[in-house]
């Protein structure tokens, strides 16, 4: 049994992004391709997975209110999550994930598991002491979630479309005080 290569974890700069937001296309589409609900349907192409992070992630994060956390592997994106800490003068000690993506080829590594550890240390230092987070209500996520011992706050019926049929799927509302 070979071992799986090293990961490598850093928080991407807005120049990081820009010139590397071709890969973080790719790992989008692949990602949505596999039927992940992150908030995109058929048809999807890379190009829009580009236009994502640079119109809407590279905007949070050049001013400030989020952190682009990017694991690298073989070479590749292999996975990324988003820290939302852009909050209102009353949440100063919350935090969103949001993002947590893994593209199909580096899947059951422990990369989505290293990815949120990273997270919730960066808000932990950041002063943050809550984490909130949504996923597709019975996706792989959610168990993943509660392992790592995010709790449920309720569950919201029809709130997305799935990404390859036309009907409506239920997301998870989960929490974890660090």
């Amino acid at each position: 049994m070979t071992a799986n290569p090293p990961v490598a974890i850093s928080a991407f700069t807005a120049r990081e992004i820009e010139d590397r937001a071709g890969e973080l296309g790719e790992l989008l589409t692949a990602c949505v391709l596999d039927g992940a609900s992150i908030g995109f349907i058929l048809p999807f192409a890379v190009a829009e997975g580009e236009a994502f992070w640079l119109n809407k992630v590279l905007p949070s994060v050049r001013s400030g209110g989020a952190t682009l956390l990017v694991a690298e592997a073989e070479g590749r994106i292999a996975g990324t999550v988003l820290l939302d800490h852009d909050t209102m003068p009353n949440q100063p000690h919350r935090a969103e994930a949001r993002k947590l993506l893994v593209h199909p080829d580096f899947r059951r590594r422990s990369i989505a598991r290293a990815l949120m550890a990273e997270l919730e240390g960066l808000a932990g230092r950041m002063g943050r002491s809550l984490i909130t987070l949504d996923t597709r209500t019975g996706d792989k996520a959610e168990p993943l979630y509660a392992s790592l011992g995010y709790q449920i706050a309720g569950i919201i019926p029809g709130y997305c479309r799935d990404t390859h049929e036309d009907r409506l799927d239920p997301t998870t509302i989960m929490y974890k005080a660090l």
